[in-house]
């Protein structure tokens, strides 16, 4: 049976981002890696979006950056100068890439392409039993969701962003390629918070994107009946569609750090780093990543890892509102984005402003809404 002193279960987002910085740090080339995920990460399975305002470590699997934003509801359209930051696109292969390319010349890193069964945990060694075979390892990240823990709970609100999204090209030039739509809810909400997302690349072709945050999903004819009419809205008659995607990100404040142990710790989505009020991933993933390795380097019990913020609970508030009342969200962010300053809405949203930056921010939004459910967090004695 092999043994290794670091396992990940599981190799998506996060994981190659601890990998990666792992190896970039220098700190880490007496220590034996292994990478298990049953996906051989060789195609192009998502687009990952996220704000920055210098070029970051991923600069290279970057395909697409926009200046500009458009932010719409049925009586209201505006458009919004980014700067200093830009929004950047990645698509999933090339970042991918980006990362076997470093990782598949370090003599300490294995990467296996097999399907996970059982974790076992004892008191100073882990156990990984694949369809395969075994394997032992010091110390464990597993980023395999276990969906059973937070869909069984009634704690915390549980939402989930769903969305189907086709690449199409157009014969019909209508699209501004310097200007990326983030949310436009003009589309009709049905009970929901519903929205279309556009990442346009060219003056022809742009991934169109039907986005839902809610409790359920929807049959797959209904997302794409919305794409339609949306893309016959922007005048387009003739397209062809040349790849699709789909996801679901549950969206939850659950705390999925007290399922870490000292020699495991749950990173990804399973560590509860995607950002719970809007489902943004890549940005979080990154800045925890960085967070970890430097952990790594200083600490070796994983249950100290984690630091609660006042971000989580202002996120808990949003959920909380959206979870009684879904129908909410696009009066929420249309709130927020009618006279809001995009520059410290991003800040928000990265988790970096001051606490009366924070007000500034909060306040642009129903405030009814929100100190309601503030009290009802407040006085809930599980959270």
């Amino acid at each position: 049976m092999k043994h290794f002193d670091y396992i990940f279960t599981g190799s998506g987002l996060s994981a190659l981002m601890v990998v990666y910085k792992m190896v970039q740090s220098g700190k880490f080339a007496d220590k034996t890696i292994l990478l298990l995920d049953e996906n051989t990460k060789n195609t192009n399975d998502r687009t990952w979006c996220f704000w920055e305002k210098q070029n970051v470590v991923w600069e290279e699997s970057i395909s697409k950056k926009w200046n500009f934003a458009l932010f719409s509801d049925k009586n209201l359209k505006r458009n919004l100068e980014l700067s200093p930051y830009q929004y950047n696109r990645i698509r999933g292969l090339d970042f991918y890439n980006q990362v076997f390319d470093l990782i598949s010349k370090q003599e300490n890193i294995t990467f296996s392409n097999q399907k996970i069964i059982e974790i076992e945990e004892d008191e100073n060694i882990i156990t990984v039993k694949t369809e395969n075979e075994n394997y032992t390892g010091g110390q464990l990240f597993n980023s395999i969701y276990d969906k059973n823990k937070v869909e069984n709970q009634t704690k915390y609100p549980l939402l989930k962003q769903h969305f189907i999204g086709w690449f199409i090209k157009s014969e019909q030039a209508v699209f501004d390629p310097e200007q990326a739509t983030f949310m436009d809810f003009s589309v009709k909400q049905k009970g929901n918070t519903r929205f279309m997302y556009v990442l346009p690349t060219s003056r022809n072709e742009a991934l169109i994107e039907y986005t839902l945050f809610s409790h359920q999903h929807l049959e797959k004819s209904e997302y794409e009946a919305e794409i339609v009419k949306y893309v016959q809205k922007l005048g387009i008659t003739n397209y062809e569609i040349t790849e699709k995607e789909q996801g679901s990100i549950p969206m939850t404040c659950y705390p999925f750090w007290k399922n870490n142990t000292k020699n495991v710790i749950n990173i990804g989505t399973s560590g509860g780093w995607t950002k719970a009020s809007t489902g943004y991933t890549f940005k979080n993933a990154d800045k925890k990543s960085t967070e970890l390795v430097a952990f790594l380097q200083k600490e070796n019990d994983f249950r100290k890892f984690h630091k609660k913020t006042k971000f989580w609970f202002y996120d808990l508030l949003l959920l909380d509102i959206l979870d009684r009342r879904n129908e909410l969200g696009s009066r929420i962010f249309s709130s927020l984005f009618r006279k809001g300053n995009p520059t410290q809405i991003f800040k928000f949203l990265d988790e970096e402003t001051s606490f009366l930056e924070d007000l500034q921010v909060i306040w642009k939004c129903p405030k009814g809404l929100f100190i309601t459910a503030l009290f009802r967090v407040m006085f809930n004695p599980d959270k």
